[in-house]
């Protein structure tokens, strides 16, 4: 009997594993994206690629927030009006079309990162200065006095996050930006997220400013280039001369070598000697004509 159970039971999840891949996958967005402040408003809202009867929002470890459609939809809204310590984490959605029981397959994850203004923002420092030339790699140190955490980079205009680093013992990081350009000026901060809350941040700290300037070319170095550049064109000119003086001896040399081939090839015609006019001068007596 119980190896009739297992085999009942393997049959349903193989089915209803192929009718979940049937179904196109939903997207998870979070309003707004970031800047999430503790008590804070906010919305997670599950876009559906077909108008489905319920829609399920899974919290990693946590909650699971189901919710029925009393009319089909597009899109199915999960708001918090006020934010807990607790809804800090990592989301999907799911759902499930009315016609059939199939089930859709998880969205993607989202992660609502609550900052928590109790937290001191961070300090930071920027090495070796302010201004830079291209190619010079750039030190930016982050540090805070009472919490081992994850720091986090940011830059202005920058979404998300351009790196992350656990801090040393001395809870503090450092991030290096090796051979920078001009792309890389901007104003930069640092947060923090304490290691026992992945998902709480301290507020965004103190900023520096990085300005990077091209570096110039040495004197001359234009002059140089104008020069291999027509170095390098005569020489490519007398390489492509030589090249063909080759080709028409070669051709030349295996047009003769033909031709001689088939004059000693046995069969071959005789060769008629050349017909030569001899004019004899003889002298006569009395007459000086040319027989």
């Amino acid at each position: 009997m119980a190896p009739m159970v297992v085999d009942l039971i393997l049959c349903w999840w193989l089915v209803a594993a192929s009718r979940a891949q049937q179904l196109p996958r939903p997207s998870l967005s979070l309003h707004p994206s970031q800047g999430v402040s503790l008590g804070d408003p906010v919305t997670l809202r599950c876009h559906l690629p077909r108008l489905a009867a319920w829609v399920w929002l899974y919290q990693d470890g946590g909650w699971l927030y189901p919710k029925g459609k009393e009319k089909e939809q597009d899109a199915a809204e999960f708001s918090f009006v006020s934010t807990l310590r607790g809804q800090a984490g990592r989301y999907r959605c799911q759902y499930r079309v009315s016609e059939s029981a199939e089930v859709s397959v998880e969205s993607d994850p989202v992660e609502l990162v609550l900052t928590d203004l109790r937290y001191p923002p961070s300090s930071i420092s920027l090495h070796p200065e302010q201004h830079v030339g291209t190619g010079t790699n750039v030190t930016i140190s982050c540090w805070n006095k009472d919490y081992g955490a994850t720091f986090l980079l940011h830059k202005d205009g920058s979404s998300e996050p351009i790196q992350r680093q656990d801090s040393s013992g001395g809870d503090t990081a450092t991030f290096t930006l090796f051979g920078v350009t001009p792309a890389d000026s901007g104003t930069y901060r640092c947060s923090y997220r304490p290691w026992h809350y992945a998902f709480m941040s301290s507020p965004l700290g103190d900023s520096v400013m990085l300005e990077v300037t091209p570096t110039p070319a040495p004197p001359g170095a234009a002059g140089s280039s104008r020069g291999n550049l027509v170095v390098a064109v005569v020489g490519g000119c007398t390489a492509a001369l030589v090249f063909i003086l080759v080709l028409i001896i070669f051709f030349l040399l295996s047009a003769l070598r033909r031709r001689t081939q088939r004059d000693e090839s046995p069969g071959a015609p005789p060769k008629k000697p050349e017909t030569m006019e001899f004019q004899v001068f003889i002298p006569s007596s009395g007459d000086n004509s040319w027989i």
